[in-house]
């Protein structure tokens, strides 16, 4: 008659317990800090400087393209 109060004490303890865990890291405040600093990490602001130097980049690399093409047009 006892082996039932047990079985329930274990399935409530086998149900609380991922239920709580889940509950207590779940919460926003213990990762808003860990999140905001690595996406700064992964992510970091772009720079003007940065940006331009990466435009200019991009021009570079199409002049480039677009001399070879015409080159290889003008050998046709």
């Amino acid at each position: 008659m006892g082996s039932w109060v047990l079985e329930v004490a274990k399935m409530g303890m086998y149900v609380a317990f991922p239920v709580a865990l889940f509950h207590i890291f779940n919460q926003p405040a213990y990762f808003e800090e860990w999140v905001t600093q690595k996406k700064r990490e992964l992510y970091p602001p772009e720079s003007k400087s940065h940006h331009d130097e990466l435009q200019r980049a991009i021009r570079e690399h199409h002049q480039k393209r677009d001399a070879q093409m015409i080159r290889a047009l003008e050998q046709k």
